[in-house]
Parts: structure tokens; C-alpha cells; sequence
């Protein structure tokens, strides 16, 4: 089982520019962290994929394994872990995260 959330979350990461696993939904955020996350994000015009970790404890258990970080919200843009709501909040702060948000994927 642990094997198919982790190919889960890979595939999710891997398919879409920009992948949020947070505690709720960007419309109702269950936590300030999370809520904090998708203000960034969205203040910086990106489609967000949300995935909802407390809706399935299989994925909040699997994505904290995947990245070896131990908190939730985690962002993931072009595929690569980014971090966590404080890095998120940062990042937006110095004007990366929209540069970031930006650029196309890299050509593996």
C-alpha cells in the first residue's frame, strides 16, 4: 500500500505545475498555515492542485515520507519540493515564488 501512495503522490507532483497538499481545500483551509499557503500562491496567479491530507490519512502519512518533512502544507512546483508555509511565505516576500510560479518545467 505504501508503495501506491508514494507512485500517487509522485505522479501528482510530477503531472501538475503546482501541487499543495494542506490541511482543507484552498476555499475552506482547515488550518493557518495552509490558509497562509494559498494566499502566497494565489496572490502570485498560480493554478493551484490541491490535495486535501486530511481527507486521506493514507496520503498525510505518505506525503510527510515522501519529502522526510514533517508538516503539512507542502508546495511543490515544476515537480521539485519547495517547502512548507514559512518558506512559501519568503519566498513570496522576495518575489521568487512569482518567478518561480512562472518558469516552465525543466526538460529532464
Amino acid at each position: 500500500m505504501t508503495q501506491n501512495i508514494q507512485s500517487k503522490i509522485k505522479e501528482l507532483v510530477t503531472s501538475n505545475k503546482v501541487v499543495l497538499f494542506m490541511k482543507g481545500t484552498p476555499e475552506f483551509p482547515q488550518c493557518g498555515f495552509s490558509a497562509k499557503a494559498v494566499q502566497c500562491l494565489q496572490s502570485v496567479g498560480a493554478v493551484v492542485t490541491a490535495v486535501d491530507v486530511l481527507s486521506d490519512p493514507d496520503i498525510r502519512q505518505g506525503i510527510k515520507d515522501f519529502t522526510n518533512w514533517p508538516t503539512i502544507p507542502q508546495v511543490f512546483i515544476n515537480g521539485e519540493f519547495v517547502g512548507g508555509c514559512d518558506i512559501i511565505a519568503e519566498l513570496f516576500e522576495s518575489g521568487e515564488l512569482e518567478k518561480m510560479v512562472a518558469e516552465p518545467p525543466q526538460a529532464a
